[in-house]
């Protein structure tokens, strides 16, 4: 990345923001050079891992949907690469203009939107993770924490005969996309129990779900540094007491929140480890964005954009 471009990130990471708040009726910028600084500025990326192959199956712009979707909705169609897996079908935002609306529900439960913008890389790498590891989730209770579109939950639920599921987001928006999803592909489950849930971290009322989970899974959610006493408050809630339950995040270090969330957690007496390489499959990608598949991603960074593996114990 050059200097020009270090120099004016603020800059252009607003114009990004303008750029979502504006009319969708309105052209976009055709300046080429713009298009690339933005790419290499925004955070937000439409490649990803890709470890779950997946493509649009329907982007129809049509207000008035069958299934009750919104003209800023699409089905995304994921195939899990393991043999007579099933596909997953889950609708997801595609429109890349933001809602006022979205703002005003996060001002009002406290909550932040970034689980309706896209699938994020690090749920990818959670649900490729958690399809490699398979057996350690047969026949045991899962809960995801901030979801967004909840990919690693449908996995887990679809491929690992786990035998309930609870995919849960803050974001009442989130947990509906949610509860379709789980409508719409309840034949891929089996005998698994998939539910959605709203679960804010700083609710005060857990014993509905403290002590009740084997495994806690949950991607990219402690970047907001304000959630962190919340987010490991909740953890040991969930956690059993029993001593046989553990939680698996998969989150980058972006800047220095990670290692402030491990601190909170271990302030609150979580014990951890931290895992760099975990999957050869992902270290060879993440090493290829990094070097001679660059121009592919190209605002790959390994502190904002590769996850580690941190896993959770009492």
């Amino acid at each position: 990345m050059d200097n020009r471009t270090n120099e004016k990130a603020s800059s252009l990471r607003w114009k990004i923001l303008r750029r979502a708040l504006i009319s969708r009726s309105s052209p976009p910028h055709s300046d080429d050079h713009s298009q690339t600084i933005f790419k290499r500025i925004s955070r937000r990326t439409s490649h990803g891992f890709n470890l779950i192959p997946s493509y649009i199956i329907d982007d129809e712009r049509d207000s008035n949907k069958r299934d009750g979707s919104s003209a800023r909705d699409a089905r995304v169609c994921y195939t899990l690469p393991i043999p007579d897996a099933p596909q997953l079908f889950l609708t997801q935002r595609v429109d890349s203009c933001a809602d006022l609306s979205d703002f005003e529900i996060c001002n009002r439960y406290n909550i932040d939107n970034t689980g309706l913008v896209c699938n994020w890389p690090s749920e990818d790498v959670l649900a490729h993770y958690c399809l490699s590891h398979a057996d350690i989730f047969r026949s045991k209770k899962v809960i995801e924490l901030g979801s967004g579109y909840g990919l690693a939950g449908f996995v887990i639920a679809a491929s690992t005969e786990a035998s309930e599921v609870v995919i849960s987001d803050g974001n009442p928006q989130v947990v509906d996309y949610t509860q379709r999803n789980i409508e719409a592909n309840s034949g891929a489950f089996g005998d698994t129990i998939v539910k959605s849930m709203t679960l804010h971290w700083n609710q005060e009322d857990t014993s509905n779900v403290a002590d009740t989970f084997d495994i806690i899974i949950a991607s990219d959610c402690t970047f907001f540094k304000d959630f962190h006493r919340d987010l490991a408050r909740i953890v040991k809630h969930l956690l059993s007491k029993a001593g046989s339950s553990e939680a698996i995040f998969l989150s980058p270090k972006r800047g220095n929140s990670l290692d402030l969330f491990l601190e909170v957690a271990k302030e609150n007496g979580l014990h951890f480890g931290v895992t760099e390489n975990y999957d050869e499959e992902v270290w060879k990608r993440h090493e290829g964005f990094l070097n001679e598949d660059r121009d592919s991603w190209p605002s790959y960074d390994k502190g904002h954009s590769y996850p580690l593996l941190i896993r959770i114990t009492l």
